[in-house]
């Protein structure tokens, strides 16, 4: 109670701040909107419809390119982790991908798919599979040596250790890598959506950041945020759910 009451202090602080920075003048309303002008045009676009046509748009984008990230970073992961040669070898390339901003691959995805749905869906899926990724590898790596020798006692194949060894032991891992893979798809998908000029809602804030209409660009940001909480709090609760093993 103490914890959701001290966040709730800090929101209600922020908001504050706000009213009092956008009433007050000591930045233009032509840059920052009042709370009130920015509730008005989120409640607008939601009821006309044009704001949540474009939340949906950016959800599908998000969770169509996150799930593709999840199911390639679980399977490469997976072959990945159990093999220690393959560690050594693919580790440092791994290492020297992973940094690279998806949005620097952008031209390239371009090019081979022009400015196409499947062009964002493509840099969705690639800049958000490398959490799922290198936490399988890690969850894979970590699994106890001494169940590797009963595995061995008991003459599994590899994929039963994969199926009954390898994945619960690297289960923790995935699901933290797939909840911080989630907030990359979401930031992905909105990058793309500006640059590319896709439907969504990354398109609806730059455009209206182009026309000065700051209400709408913040109502646009206020709906990213819930988007955002609200995926990252569900998967939580999955994650809690599926680990109940793990509490004494």
């Amino acid at each position: 109670m103490l914890s959701w009451a001290g966040s709730v202090a800090v929101f209600l602080g922020i908001m504050a701040l706000w009213w009092i920075a956008s009433h007050a003048g000591w930045i233009s309303k032509v840059f920052l909107p009042t709370p009130e002008a920015t509730w008005l045009s989120l409640r607008d676009g939601l009821d006309e419809g044009e704001l949540l046509a474009y939340s949906w748009a950016t959800l599908t984008r998000m969770f169509e390119g996150w799930l593709l990230a999840s199911l390639i970073g679980i399977a490469l992961g997976a072959l990945i982790g159990i093999s220690s040669t393959a560690r050594a070898y693919l580790q440092p390339t791994l290492e020297f991908m992973r940094p690279l901003p998806a949005s620097a691959l952008l031209p390239l995805a371009i090019s081979i798919f022009g400015l196409s749905p499947n062009m964002v869906l493509s840099v969705v899926a690639f800049g958000s599979m490398w959490p799922v990724l290198l936490a399988t590898v890690h969850g894979f790596a970590a699994v106890e040596p001494r169940l590797q020798e009963v595995a061995r006692c008991l003459q599994l194949s590899r994929s039963a250790f994969v199926w009954k060894v390898g994945l619960p032991n690297a289960l923790p891992d995935i699901l933290a890598g797939m909840r911080l893979s989630l907030t990359v798809s979401l930031i992905v998908s909105v990058v793309g959506e500006m640059i590319a000029s896709q439907p969504g809602l990354g398109q609806s804030i730059l455009l209206a950041a182009r026309s000065f209409r700051a209400s709408e660009l913040f109502a646009g940001i206020v709906l990213l945020g819930l988007i955002g909480f609200a995926s990252s709090a569900l998967l939580a609760a999955v994650e809690k759910r599926f680990l109940k093993w793990q509490k004494p």
